[in-house]
Order: structure tokens, then sequence, then C-alpha cells
């Protein structure tokens, strides 16, 4: 399935503010990969709400449960791709065929979600969450949709509830939801462990480092914010807006040296960006 965003692209900005677009959009990559390798992902039996399903490999897969998965990856493809009408279609195809399809509801929500059909996408995360309540995927959704309202206790909830699964993979990204959220919230303390705990899951994501490091200079710690932004400008997934806090940083700290190699750097590779105009008229405050 095609990727909807690079975040390995140095030209592009996922770091902060972080849109929970974004983080929809890589929970979505994410989800539905895991999905077509593995049918029963997100699936259920449909034999009574509460029950959590019981994984069906490909052999054994349910002929009304395989078209609404493969109808429902064309619909995440469509999504992807901005073609939310096209999505729609592809989903309600997908219910036809199997009206117990959880993750079929919870795409729908993301769906109208985009639409900013606000209403419709809350009716959907909730019939994927009565379908399947203890699906990681589905509570960490749900979550990205409630914070986006600004309903922060219950979103911080639903990431708590995904994260309790034994089986779910996907701790990093709902930590890192989820610090994002309390960033949102106001609760700098409680986002700065979530999200230091989901670094130490993925030290190689970039859009936690960024916010992580950020959140670390906004909060005085400037060392520990040098240590993380450092690695990551090291890396080949600096841009412009990763180097920028760089120079902040050093700054702060007091490495003029350091300070003005990052700077020759966003000069070089990005001689029209915001961050080299603020730098430029030293407007560190920004």
């Amino acid at each position: 399935m095609t990727q909807a965003l690079r975040i390995s692209d140095p030209s592009s900005r996922p770091w902060l503010p972080l849109p929970f677009s974004l983080l929809l959009a890589l929970s979505l990559m994410a989800l539905f990969a895991g999905c077509a390798q593995n049918p029963g992902a997100g699936s259920n039996t449909g034999a009574g709400v509460g029950r959590t399903a019981e994984p069906v490999t490909e052999s054994d897969e349910p002929e009304a449960r395989k078209r609404a998965r493969i109808r429902l990856e064309l619909a995440a493809g469509y999504f992807e791709q901005g073609q939310t009408t096209v999505a729609l279609d592809e989903i309600k195809l997908s219910l036809a065929a199997d009206p117990t399809y959880a993750s079929a509801y919870m795409l729908r929500g993301l769906v109208y979600s985009r639409m900013n059909e606000l209403p419709l996408a809350e009716e959907s995360f909730r019939r994927a969450q009565q379908l399947n309540p203890r699906d990681p995927d589905v509570l960490h959704h749900y979550g990205l949709f409630a914070c986006q309202q600004g309903r922060y206790a219950q979103a911080v909830e639903l990431f708590q509830q995904a994260m309790a699964s034994p089986v779910y993979g996907g701790q990093a990204k709902t930590l890192m939801a989820k610090g994002v959220c309390q960033v949102r919230a106001g609760q700098f303390a409680e986002a700065e462990g979530s999200l230091a705990r989901s670094y130490e899951l993925d030290a190689g994501n970039p859009i936690t480092a960024y916010n992580l490091a950020a959140l670390q200079f906004r909060r005085g710690e400037n060392e520990k914010a040098q240590f993380t932004i450092r690695r990551l400008n090291n890396s080949d997934l600096a841009n412009a807006e990763t180097l920028w806090l760089g120079i902040k940083v050093e700054r702060k700290v007091g490495n003029t040296e350091a300070m003005r190699q990052l700077a020759q750097q966003l000069g070089r590779r990005y001689p029209d960006s915001r961050e080299w105009a603020s730098y430029q008229r030293g407007a560190f405050d920004e």
C-alpha cells in the first residue's frame, strides 16, 4: 500500500506543533500494513459485543470478512491519497460484506474526521469500540480523535487502555500520541514522561525525538534537550525545524561553535525557510 507520508523527507514539517491529522495518518499506515499481513488484525467474530476476537489466519478467514478486508484496504489507500468520497464508498461496501467489521467503522471515523463531520466520526469510533472494546488500534485512534476535540482526560484513558493490551505492538506510537495530547492539555511533566518512554522504545522516530527535545527545552532542561536534538540533527532526518531548535538549545547552553555550525547548515540547506529568516532577525524566542 502506498504510504501517504514519508517522514524521512527532510523537507517535510512533521515536527511541532504536531498536527493530529499526521498522527492519524502514521497510525493508519501502520495499522493497515499489519492488516495486509494478518487478515485477522482488528477483526472480531461478531458473536457478541464485549468479547475480544480470536485471531484468524488467511486459511480460515470467513469469506465475508475477506471481502470486507479487501474493500477496506482499498478504502485505506484512497484515504491516504485524500480521496475521501471514494474511500467512503469502499467502506460502505466493506460494511455491506461484514457489518461486524470494527476496523471498517474505525476507518470511517477517520474519514469523517478529515471531512470535519464530527458527529458522524464520533458515532463511527463508538461503534468500532462497541464491536471490539479491547482492540488497541481502535482505542488508539479513538483517543486521537478525543484529544483533537479537546477531551484530554478521555483521550489519555483510551491511550492507557490501548497500552494495557499484552499483545499490542504499538506502545511507542501510543505513548507519543499520549505525550502530545498531554502537551495540549498543559500537563508538561506528564507529557515528558510519556514522550521519554516512547523515545526509549523507538529512539529512531524523529517526531518523538523532536517533540521530546522541544518539551525539554520549554521546561528549561537544556542539557537533556541538547542530547535529544543533537542525536536527531546528526541523522538524515534533520530538517529546518530541528536545526532551528538545535540552534536555540546550543545558544541557551552557551555553545556558540555548535550554534554556528547548525546555522550554517540551516542557511545552506533551507535558505528560504521561515527558520532561517528568524535566525537572521535574531528572533530566538519564536
